[in-house]
């Protein structure tokens, strides 16, 4: 079983409208470590939630999403604090560019008191990323699950810069910082590495982390595809694909939950058999990933492929 922890929110979309005193907006449950257990579901993983969440109409919704999708909420914390709302434009290139309403907002407010003592045994893995990871207090409480689990479960993490919510990147760096040597898995894109070290080599940035302790440095670039490292030594890459791209909302989350499926599915969810991996089957991982996330970037928001989508057989 995976548990995913962070941003639960809903990403709202601008619709074309005449009037300028209307806006019309077609929104969808989002937070990329939500979009990660979404896709780890539909992968036929067990996954669960940790995050605090509202009592209102869109906690409602996501509630209900979690349902729907088989994601479990056992490890939910209820709150009146409003959802956090990210108002989404696309690019020419389907590309998102986001405004967040999070002030005091419900996975904003995770007390480091409310996270569990314990987990059950059945949790293999925690996922984190992204905002959650650097606004407080949720970041300490996070930082303070890390802490506690990652010598007992593979810990993944993606940092996922949303600069609009913390413009301070030092403040992410100090992040990085402090996650990357607990982690089994980390994953960065091209662009989050522009803005955490500009000017430095990337190969460099992936050499530092396993240095760090990281059993594997994972860069996305785009529809170049990604390259990946292990502590083992081995370096593989995985060429993009040509698709005919609708936006690119979820497409990092969902190589994210693509690549751990992959390694639970070949006994590889921990650092001793990251240790192990050959090239070939460190590129394997990285393909599958990429084609699932290709498919996302096909479809409009997050909509992750299920295991049908990418030709697999039910687990």
């Amino acid at each position: 079983m995976f548990l995913s922890c962070g941003d639960s929110l809903f990403d709202l979309f601008a619709q074309d409208c005449d009037d300028v005193a209307e806006i019309r907006l077609a929104g969808r449950v989002g937070g990329s470590p939500l979009n990660v257990a979404l896709g780890l579901a539909r992968l036929g993983h067990r996954v669960g939630y940790f995050t605090k969440i509202s009592r209102d109409m869109f906690g409602a919704r996501i509630r209900a999403f979690m349902a729907r999708e088989q994601i479990d909420e056992r490890f939910l914390v209820a709150t009146d604090r409003n959802t956090t709302l990210a108002m989404v434009s696309l690019g020419p290139d389907g590309s998102p560019a986001y405004a967040f309403y999070t002030e005091g907002t419900a996975d904003r407010s995770i007390e480091p008191d409310e996270v569990p003592a314990e987990l059950p045994a059945a949790v293999r893995a925690i996922h984190l990323a992204s905002y959650s990871t650097v606004t407080e207090p949720t970041a300490s409480a996070l930082a303070r699950l890390a802490r506690q689990e990652h010598q007992r479960r593979f810990i993944s993490y993606d940092p996922n810069i949303r600069a609009s919510i913390e413009p301070d990147l030092d403040i992410w760096r100090a992040k990085v910082a402090e996650l990357v040597p607990l982690a089994g898995l980390v994953k960065a894109s091209e662009e989050d590495l522009g803005l955490l070290y500009p000017g430095r080599s990337l190969d460099a940035v992936l050499d530092d982390w396993l240095a760090a302790g990281a059993g594997m440095a994972v860069l996305t670039l785009g529809e170049r595809g990604a390259v990946a490292r292990t502590g083992g030594g081995i370096s593989a890459s995985a060429a993009g694909q040509s698709i005919a791209v609708v936006d690119t909302v979820g497409a990092g989350d969902t190589f994210q939950a693509a690549l751990l499926a992959g390694l639970a599915e070949t006994d590889a969810l921990s650092r001793e058999a990251l240790q192990d991996l050959d090239r070939e089957a460190l590129a394997a991982r990285l393909e599958f990933a990429v084609r699932a996330a290709a498919i996302t970037c096909s479809r409009r928001g997050a909509d992750l492929p299920r295991r049908a989508d990418l030709g697999l057989p039910p687990l």
